[in-house]
């Protein structure tokens, strides 16, 4: 194929086995040439001839700035798609954070995302190309355990909504993947309640918690080839509905039904009754029962 005509897909976070490198699979096998990131490219043997994996290490700056100019004298200053998939994990109660934990959770999935759209919107416009974000569905839910977590994904939503008002005279897409449970290698910590924390008479609520979603989770694959579809499948539902927000994974549809049609206080109930909330009811404070 001509180096002129060939399409280039950027995905970042695409460590084998997770999503990062089954999207790169996916797009390699429909005609891309995929420039997958990774932080040691040379630990790994691209498993495609149509993919390249190029150093990436969120949310430093440099890095950064130096896939940017890997890209560019790849691709000759186009890029087809940006595909923003690294992202990081952080699985404890709102009253137990870190605030270390906290700044790197924003960093990995608002930051560093935020640059890397600023810093490639250039190419993308020379490819009239499309930027997709991974979001998540605890961005629009009380997911019990996940509030940090949840704030940086409903804080990459709403940033991508703007995002794509704005670009799109531009001749940018953004779609944002709102996602379910997907078996992945998103960065998970195995960790425990802080002895003092409110959630100790649940500990054991809160360790099934934390793999919850592995659990439960689509399969990977299956997972990749639907979003890659709707990605390279134009940019409406049957020339009718544009696309910006697309439910994919595990429990996506009816977390969407809930979301769009149902009273909020409905998923309240939902996630009070399934981490068994009401356990903690007279724990601790005035009403504290006696032992």
């Amino acid at each position: 194929m001509d180096e002129q005509w060939k399409r280039y897909a950027l995905i970042t976070g695409c460590t084998p086995g997770g999503i990062g490198h089954y999207l790169a699979l996916e797009f390699a096998a429909n005609g891309y040439h995929v420039l997958a990131t990774v932080r040691s490219p040379s630990k790994y043997t691209p498993p495609n001839d149509n993919i390249t994996y190029l150093p990436l290490e969120l949310p430093h700056e440099d890095s950064i700035s130096s896939l940017h100019d890997r890209v560019a004298s790849i691709t000759g200053g186009r890029l087809d798609v940006l595909y923003n998939n690294a992202g990081r994990n952080y699985t404890v109660a709102a009253t137990d954070i870190d605030m270390g934990e906290v700044q790197a959770t924003f960093d990995a999935n608002v930051f560093s995302v935020m640059r890397l759209c600023q810093i490639f919107t250039p190419m993308l416009i020379e490819a009239k190309g499309t930027i997709v974000q991974t979001g998540s569905l605890a961005g629009v839910m009380p997911y019990v355990f996940a509030s940090v977590y949840a704030a940086s994904k409903a804080a990459l939503h709403a940033y991508s909504d703007t995002l794509r008002v704005e670009l799109a005279p531009l001749g940018v897409r953004v779609i944002t993947i709102v996602t379910g449970g997907v078996k992945s290698n998103i960065a998970r910590t195995h960790r425990e309640l802080p002895s003092d924390s409110y959630y100790m008479p649940i500990a054991d609520q809160y360790e099934k918690r934390l793999t919850l979603s592995q659990q439960m989770g689509m399969d990977t694959q299956q997972y990749a080839r639907s979003c890659v579809r709707h990605v390279i499948g134009g940019e409406s539902w049957f020339g009718a509905v544009t696309k910006r927000w697309v439910w994919e994974g595990k429990m996506s549809w009816v977390v969407w039904f809930g979301w769009s049609y149902l009273p909020r206080g409905v998923l309240d109930w939902y996630f009070k009754s399934k981490f068994q909330l009401g356990r903690l009811r007279g724990t601790v404070g005035p009403d504290k029962k006696r032992v």
